[in-house]
């Protein structure tokens, strides 16, 4: 998730622990360790496939959190005698601050590595889109709430219950949300056919009304998005090819396996000019991919491994107005501008 909603979940988390006995100070260092899983981005991984798959590894491992909890009470207790009396709620404070943190990460669809060294398994619910705003702003509302001065204590500490609440009520939500839409989406795809080799649903930017689906069949896949409100008649799939052909020859390449791994096989594979170019069809939407990767490079011998560079396709903003018009009408398109033939599809 975004930074924002890290800290404020961190600060709810920290007043809900410590905050009757500290105050406020509990919600600032509960803001602090709410995003501190997030600085492993500034290490120097060695590479743009190494960073892209090692981000939300070990920083974000729940084991590695319960065995670093002690050690960062020990650092704030040495800094504030006066509350080393708390040593145990401290540690709570730590822990669930830092492991909320990864788990609410867990909930998006790039992947978390929450049971690190244990497993790589990169965990991804996708039950909620990376910027929530319903998520976000009950929490934030608190946070603003406990730093205000001249409020009581208990009423903050009321506000601060119902902000988890709410937040945490809106997730069960999306879990509820995905459940349903799966099960409309499988009656289309049984209806038509369709063969799946893997399945995803995710939701579209800042809703839950609205789910992007991704179905994986043999040589193309299928992207498609479904409201809600749709009936299993509504369900709208467009096929796209994918040459996975171009990477014979560096199919035993480590980056091209490490990228088909961490993508749980949602990818793609196109040639750009003379570039071989694999993408995580998770995140985007089609002809503008955020993580897109040089795997490969044509040559006159046959194709080689490529420098394995990274490249973004943002999508384009103005487009979001249209998804609040989609989830209430099924006949309203978002599938890409295809005249530029690049983007080649057809209806199923």
């Amino acid at each position: 998730m975004d930074s924002l909603t890290q800290m404020v979940l961190g600060g709810a988390v920290g007043y809900a622990v410590l905050g009757n006995k500290i105050g406020r100070k509990a919600a600032v260092y509960g803001a602090i360790l709410g995003t501190l899983p997030d600085l492993d981005v500034f290490l120097p991984y060695g590479g743009e496939v190494e960073a892209f798959t090692y981000h939300r590894g070990f920083s974000h491992s729940l084991l590695v959190h319960l065995l670093i909890s002690p050690l960062i009470v020990w650092l704030i207790t040495r800094c504030h005698r006066n509350v080393a009396a708390f040593k145990k709620d401290w540690f709570w404070l730590v822990f669930l601050c830092l492991s909320t943190h990864a788990i609410l990460d867990s909930f998006t669809v790039y992947g978390t590595q929450l049971l690190w060294p244990v497993t790589e398994y990169p965990f991804g619910f996708s039950n909620l889109f990376i910027i929530d705003p319903l998520y976000t702003l009950p929490l934030l509302l608190a946070f603003i709430v406990v730093l205000l001065p001249n409020i009581k204590p208990k009423n903050v500490s009321k506000i601060n219950h119902f902000a988890l609440a709410i937040s945490t009520l809106y997730v069960c939500w999306s879990f509820a949300a995905k459940i349903y839409i799966d099960k409309k989406v499988e009656i289309a795809l049984n209806d038509r056919q369709i063969t799946v080799n893997h399945y995803l649903s995710t939701p579209a930017p800042l809703s839950t009304l609205l789910w992007r689906i991704l179905v994986m069949a043999d040589g193309q896949y299928y992207e498609g998005y479904v409201s809600v409100f749709d009936s299993a008649s509504d369900v709208s799939l467009d096929a796209y090819n994918s040459s996975e052909h171009l990477l014979n020859g560096i199919q035993n390449e480590w980056g091209v396996q490490r990228l088909q791994w961490f993508t749980k096989r949602f990818y793609s594979v196109t040639q750009n000019e003379q570039n071989i170019v694999l993408s995580d069809l998770r995140m985007g939407v089609e002809c503008r991919y955020v993580f897109n990767f040089i795997v490969g490079e044509q040559t006159s011998t046959g194709i080689v491994a490529g420098n394995f560079d990274k490249f973004s396709e943002r999508p384009d903003l103005s487009q979001v107005g249209a998804i609040w018009d989609r989830i209430w009408n099924a006949s309203i398109a978002l599938t890409p501008d295809k005249e530029n033939g690049i983007c080649l599809t057809r209806k199923n």
